[in-house]
């Protein structure tokens, strides 16, 4: 599934790409991508004529704000979920196989664009956000969402408290997005790596000391991340189709089997909570 940076890297490709330009229709291919309204046509009408005016992220959801031709504003919410895709497309292009929702789009100097959202296993989802309702009402897994990692409110003190005295793995708890949002599998194990912390260590034989280092690592990986336009294993692009290169530098996640660039020793893989974790044995022993 993208994580945050998957997801920042799109955001930051659409509003490179479509502010400013006014949704003038569309076609719904698979009625169950549409979340809200109840139909598709519903949907439709709820986005013709608005404008996008910019795009944000909480956690992995991308959230657009809308200027519609009667001066308000209503949004678009979309989950890429496992397999989710946005793309920038002329009109003209042959249709991706999976596509699941088109929005053409117009603009005084282009005629010719779309959005597409294309999604192999059809867990995404999107919302129309009507003028004046507050989001979480629409969108309501915003409501479990933690402190997003990359805002001052990702505190040590903030992090600390969430883990104290919880007697599960130090990695379940970073998947738990309502302790701290837009975290997955893969900089979690990344994280946990450069923090010499096991995956499986429980949070409350955690220092505070080793919080802090923990909460500092996963702000760096996600930075260093998105400097790379993510992660691509599978089928992830940016809005252009362009893979993300984090792949080849990751540390530990989805090496098993392979020396660990810092001591040679095999990196291992394990099964926590339903989850791969991935780990060097040497460099983050059991505690």
């Amino acid at each position: 599934m993208p994580e945050l940076p998957e997801v920042e890297t799109v955001r930051r490709g659409l509003e490179a790409k479509t502010l400013g330009y006014a949704i003038e229709g569309g076609e719904v291919l698979l009625d169950r991508t549409v979340a809200y309204p109840e139909t598709s046509a519903a949907f439709l009408g709820g986005l013709a004529g608005a404008t996008f005016r910019q795009w944000r992220r909480r956690g992995k959801y991308l959230l657009s704000d809308l200027d519609r031709a009667d001066g308000t504003r209503c949004g678009l919410g979309v989950h890429l979920r496992m397999t989710g895709q946005l793309l920038w497309c002329n009109r003209a292009d042959p249709l991706q196989k999976h596509t699941r929702v088109r929005l053409f789009l117009t603009r005084d100097d282009d005629t010719t664009r779309e959005l597409r959202f294309v999604d192999t296993r059809t867990f995404g989802q999107m919302w129309w956000i009507p003028p004046q309702v507050a989001e979480p009402t629409i969108v309501t897994g915003l409501q479990k969402l933690g402190p997003e990692p990359l805002s001052a409110k990702f505190t040590t003190e903030a992090f600390a408290a969430a883990l104290a005295g919880r007697k599960r793995p130090i990695k379940t708890a970073l998947l738990d997005q309502a302790i701290v949002a837009g975290v997955g599998n893969i900089y979690a194990d990344e994280a946990l790596f450069l923090s010499g912390i096991r995956s499986t260590t429980l949070c409350k034989d955690l220092s505070r000391d080793r919080i802090d280092k923990l909460r500092h690592n996963v702000v760096r990986v996600l930075e260093d991340s998105i400097a790379l336009g993510g992660t691509t294993f599978s089928d992830f692009t940016g809005v252009t189709g362009t893979n993300g290169r984090y792949g080849g530098v990751a540390r530990v996640y989805n090496r098993s089997g392979d020396p660990c660039h810092d001591c040679g020793t095999t990196i291992e893989r394990i099964r926590l909570a339903g989850r791969s974790a991935h780990f060097c044995p040497k460099c983050q022993p059991e505690t």
